[in-house]
């Protein structure tokens, strides 16, 4: 259902059951899919890809170009995944010659007034408070949780099951199942209420504690601490994953309260 007051592009390709509110323009290049609600005072440019079942909510701005010098006008993409809610004024851009798309992945809750800039990777299940920010070449994975304006900076990686209390600013590299508040970001134990929510069994967290108190809690360095959870710890899942980010990371994992 069209709103005549509403403006789509002939070239945009929209599926059955697509409600556009007033006010509202889709551009040319916007591939937008079944069920998907597109409030009032939306600006939908050239290159966004949204699934089924999403809701953008009045005053948001997707695909727009990034806010990048380097960028010459090359054709990038965003795409937002099926069952994902965008609210008021919410601003995603389209990706660069680097990632050349902006990815939000499925059943995510963006809330209003955040920014997700050029080149972003965001999982599925994620909720992002009001006012959050991500920079350029973000990587987050599913089941973050960001509290309310958080900073994220250019090319850091948030791993999956991580919460970030509010007012935060991410300088560094935040690993999996963790929370991460104070200034500077610190970690500050694990999401064990968030994993217990997901259904992770006791035995899981008890594992995923004694991994980070190595890590955090023991005064090794992180390749000595890497070292003793390969030898010491039970090969799992989350074992190898929180590991494995920590080989990955190119700007340094956010250090331990008391140790910074």
């Amino acid at each position: 259902m069209y709103q005549p007051l509403s403006y789509i592009h002939p070239g945009a390709k929209i599926s059955k059951n697509v409600v556009v509110e007033p006010f509202s323009s889709i551009d040319k290049d916007v591939v937008i899919g079944d069920g998907t609600w597109i409030g009032s005072n939306v600006t939908i440019m050239s290159g966004a890809r949204i699934g089924k079942n999403v809701s953008i909510f009045p005053g948001s701005v997707i695909s727009a170009v990034p806010q990048d010098l380097k960028f010459k006008g090359e054709e990038t993409t965003v795409t937002i995944g099926d069952n994902t809610t965008i609210r008021e004024c919410v601003t995603i851009n389209r990706g660069t010659s680097d990632r050349n798309v902006t990815k939000i992945g499925k059943s995510c809750l963006i809330m209003a007034y955040s920014h997700i800039a050029h080149d972003c990777f965001i999982g599925d299940h994620c909720i992002f408070s009001n006012n959050s920010t991500l920079a350029g070449h973000v990587t987050v994975g599913n089941h973050v949780i960001l509290a309310g304006m958080v900073a994220v900076h250019q090319f850091c990686s948030i791993g999956s099951h991580a919460f970030v209390a509010g007012g935060s600013l991410v300088r560094k590299d935040i690993p999996p199942y963790v929370k991460a508040a104070r200034e500077p970001i610190s970690y500050v134990g694990i999401n064990s209420v968030g994993l217990r929510r997901r259904g992770f069994d006791s035995d899981v967290i008890m594992q995923i504690q004694s991994i980070y108190r190595i890590l955090y809690q023991k005064k090794y360095n992180n390749t000595q601490a890497v070292s003793i959870i390969e030898a010491e710890m039970e090969a799992t899942k989350e074992r190898d994953e929180i590991i494995q980010f920590i080989k990955d990371s190119q700007r340094g994992i956010m250090k331990g309260y008391f140790q910074n």
